[in-house]
């Protein structure tokens, strides 16, 4: 039986472009507030917002202004907040981080007395807590600015822990720190935290991008760098793989790959070789700041490229997105 002929090819996919109704109807990716994490900087004080230079619309927050902020994410419908704290002292082992009484510990109470329902993760590290910028205890005995990944494991189980105590929902290391996961998770269930998830920074990279956040956290390193335990910008994505193969193994609950916008491809393969497990990834700060200093001059559309950017991570794979635009993006979709 011949085929008919039917003239000019009957499939148009322009049909499905022309009405913006259509459009809307036939996305495959969508965005919506409760997929994102609002991160936020906690620094001692009350009344205190010190604007962050390199994040125009960020700051450095007092834990009562971390409250504010929380109640407007929870009314805004954000997936959460995720906190980093700025020390008022620092010292070579970032005691803070895992004091009751540290700068984050305050920030977790308040957060949640505001906003009791709002999820509030977060960030464990040593970096804003140490006077050197490292992501843990220092070996000093190779004359480098080495850090000692197994001394640096206990005090991340110390530092969770507290977290919890102060009423953290979840626990974020970020550290890259080979077995930081288990430690963190057997810490959590001994001090009686089994239920408090975690979300692992699996697959972080050595990157570029995260200049104006160490800005923002007074991070960055006295000397060195943190090459030698964060991931190579130009390894391949089966080693990013194999670090969230590691985690799970250990008890991640949620992995995450960190920057994102440089990294989608890496996104991509993770969310293929681990369909069942709930992945973020993290719109990191010179993502964000790039496009602000753009926009200040006119050079681009700060709304249109931010919600381009946000949904390109989503459809690489991301459920759930840290940005510092999250509460931008709730408003723009209202």
């Amino acid at each position: 039986m011949s085929t008919p002929n039917l003239g000019f090819p009957t499939t148009r996919l322009r049909r499905l472009r022309y009405n913006p109704a259509v459009r809307r109807l036939v996305r495959e990716t969508q965005l919506a507030p409760g997929d994102f994490i609002l991160p936020l900087f906690v620094r001692p004080g009350k009344g205190e917002r010190r604007e962050i230079a390199s994040m125009p619309g960020h700051a450095q927050l007092s834990p009562d202004m971390i409250a504010a902020e929380a109640e407007e994410a929870a009314k805004l419908g954000l997936g959460g907040i995720i906190l980093f704290g700025i020390p008022e002292h620092k010292d070579a082992l970032g005691s803070d981080s895992y004091s009751d009484d540290g700068i984050v510990q305050h920030g977790i109470r308040a957060a949640k007395a505001a906003a009791p329902d709002l999820l509030c993760v977060t960030d464990v590290c040593f970096c804003e807590y140490t006077d050197h910028g490292h992501c843990g205890v220092l070996d000093r005995s190779t004359g480098r600015m080495d850090v000692n990944n197994d001394a640096t494991l206990e005090l991340l189980a110390k530092q969770a822990a507290s977290h919890a105590r102060a009423g953290a929902d979840m626990i974020a290391p970020s550290g890259m720190m080979d077995g930081m996961v288990g430690a963190i998770r057997r810490g959590l269930d001994a001090a009686g935290f089994a239920h408090v998830p975690i979300v692992s920074y699996a697959a972080k990279y050595a990157s570029a991008f995260y200049g104006p956040f160490r800005d923002a956290a007074e991070s960055t390193p006295q000397a060195g760098d943190r090459r030698g335990y964060q991931m190579d910008a130009a390894a391949a994505a089966e080693q990013a793989i194999r670090e969230v193969q590691l985690d799970l193994d250990e008890g991640a609950d949620i992995v995450m790959v960190k920057p994102a916008l440089a990294y989608l491809d890496v996104i991509a393969r993770v969310r293929a070789a681990f369909p069942g497990v709930p992945l973020a990834a993290y719109n990191v700060s010179g993502e964000y700041s790039m496009v602000k200093a753009a926009a200040a001059r006119g050079w681009l559309d700060e709304r249109a490229v931010a919600l381009e950017m946000l949904t390109a991570i989503k459809r690489a794979g991301a459920g759930i997105v840290l940005t510092y635009w999250a509460k931008d993006v709730a408003r723009w979709l209202a």
